[in-house]
This record gives C-alpha cells, sequence and structure tokens, in this order.
C-alpha cells in the first residue's frame, strides 16, 4: 500500500511540484484500498519518515478508503473517473500538498489522463 510519510519525504527532498498516478487499473479489483498515514513507535504517533526507520521498525498505521470495483481500462476522460476514485485521489492531494496532474488507468499510452 502507499506509504504517505515515505511519499511526503521523497516530494520534500526532491521539490517535487505534481505527481503522476500511475496503474491506478491494478487496484480495480478492491473492495478496499489502504494508504499508511503515519507510524506507531513505542506508543507515539510519527507523521514524518524515521531516518532510523529500518533500526527501530515502525507499525504503520493504515487508513482504509474504498475501492472503485471498476474496470479502469475503457475510461477516455476525467469526467469517467469512479467517484471513489476521484476521492482518493483528493485525498492523496491533500495530505501530500501536490497536485496529481496525470493518471494512467491501463498499460497503452492513449489510457493517460491530464487530471490538470
Amino acid at each position: 500500500w502507499i506509504d504517505l510519510p515515505a511519499l511526503k519525504y521523497a516530494i520534500m527532498l526532491n521539490g517535487v511540484t505534481e505527481l503522476i498516478m500511475m496503474k491506478a487499473d491494478v487496484l480495480d479489483g478492491f473492495d478496499t484500498i489502504y494508504a499508511c498515514t503515519h507510524y506507531e513507535h513505542n506508543g507515539e504517533t510519527i507523521d514524518y519518515m524515521p531516518y532510523d526507520i529500518i533500526s527501530i521498525q515502525p507499525k504503520p498505521v493504515l487508513k482504509a478508503i474504498e475501492g472503485w470495483k471498476t474496470d479502469l481500462t475503457g475510461i477516455t476522460k476525467k469526467e469517467q473517473i469512479p467517484s471513489q476514485l476521484a476521492d482518493y485521489i483528493a485525498f492523496l492531494e491533500k495530505e501530500l500538498e501536490v497536485p496529481i496532474k496525470y493518471l494512467s488507468v491501463g498499460p497503452d499510452r492513449m489510457q493517460t489522463l491530464m487530471l490538470k
């Protein structure tokens, strides 16, 4: 599942200003998908990527998100995106504070949609 603290760290470290969400169609069959929003270690909540993550082995805390259970591969316009996927994208953008500009819904280059 997506690890938001790790992705936030990579965004900060590399100066990322927009994202591309690839292979969204791989998640088509799930009733529920998950996102790691933070970690727990020794009773503490950690909302950032700890530098010593290997040695402390914090427990990821997962947020359950409703899946879209829809075949995305036929989508050709952003208006056709299922509401659950649109909500997931909005959740990621809010958490990461970076827009998702493109969305890939299949292996063909024509299956990449511009969102912004």
